[in-house]
């Protein structure tokens, strides 16, 4: 169990599902609360996000054995699990959301395969685009529209703008990440914003994203008519995705552990909870 834990970074999951319960609450705002739709959505969660990070590490063997910083630690090069237990544990995962789904609602389960294509899709743009992490924003980002969707069954002014404040926000701290492979993407002709634009740049490119990020929530907080706690959190969020910037230079990336998982760890069950208190108070 520790090594599967492991091998789908399950801790990362508090990237993504504070923003999911966003969605939730809001529908839930206007629907009636079922705590078994919360349920589900929570393994909808879960399962969508094991089968994706699963197959990332699949697809990615061959990639993550030839790269001296993925060699050691991840599980399918360092040989703990075998490769064909890792797309066993895809295809369960995958039938269990798509199952998931289909106890929600029709619509949710009629969009379950284009999420899905989505999520797992991701793996292989690095071959292909320096649009990369777009996607995988894209594929996290549909978490909270797709907790809207769970609830109410159609889409919403309000849980889109949280969408798109993802997906910028995601984007923003995967060019970070990623900065710390550029030379070895460039060597084996892999796809990245560093490759494309150098260090600099794509470190300029992540603060745009985080700009537009923060843009995003601001017309989200006035369109939702929130109040002061929903605005408190959003200035922490504001502070920790700046002050994750502080964190990275092109000559030293000795913190990007730092600013990529704890950071906006922190900073999205914060920006979460603060939403989600505001949305009981109103």
């Amino acid at each position: 169990m520790k090594k599967y834990l492991s091998l789908i970074k399950f801790s990362h999951t508090i990237f993504a599902m504070p923003f999911a319960l966003i969605g939730f609450f809001l529908a839930s705002q206007q629907y009636n609360f079922e705590w078994i739709t919360l349920i589900y959505i929570i393994l909808c969660m879960i399962f969508a996000r094991s089968a994706a990070m699963a197959f990332n590490r699949y697809i990615d063997r061959d990639i993550d054995t030839a790269n001296p910083r993925t060699a050691q630690i991840r599980e399918i090069p360092n040989g703990s699990i075998k490769a064909n237990s890792v797309l066993f544990f895809v295809i369960i995962n995958s039938i269990l959301f798509i199952t998931t789904t289909y106890f929600i609602n029709y619509l949710c389960f009629s969009l379950a395969p284009i999420a899905l294509f989505v999520i797992l899709g991701y793996s292989y743009t690095k071959r292909f685009t320096s649009l990369c992490h777009i996607v995988l924003g894209l594929g996290l980002g549909l978490s909270p529209i797709g907790a809207y969707l769970a609830v109410s069954g159609t889409f919403s002014l309000l849980p889109i703008l949280f969408s798109i404040a993802m997906i910028f926000w995601v984007s923003g701290f995967d060019i970070i990440y990623s900065l710390q492979d550029e030379k070895f993407d460039k060597s084996e002709n892999l796809y990245s914003m560093p490759v494309m634009l150098g260090k600099r740049n794509a470190l300029s490119l992540s603060m745009l994203l985080h700009f537009i990020t923060i843009i995003t929530l601001v017309f989200a907080g006035e369109i939702g008519d929130f109040g002061k706690i929903y605005w408190i959190g959003f200035s922490i969020f504001s502070i920790l995705l700046t002050y994750q910037h502080s964190l990275i230079k092109t000559h030293d990336l000795s913190r990007i552990n730092l600013a990529f998982f704890k950071t906006n760890g922190i900073a999205s069950i914060i920006f979460g909870a603060f939403v989600i208190i505001d949305l009981f108070i109103k």
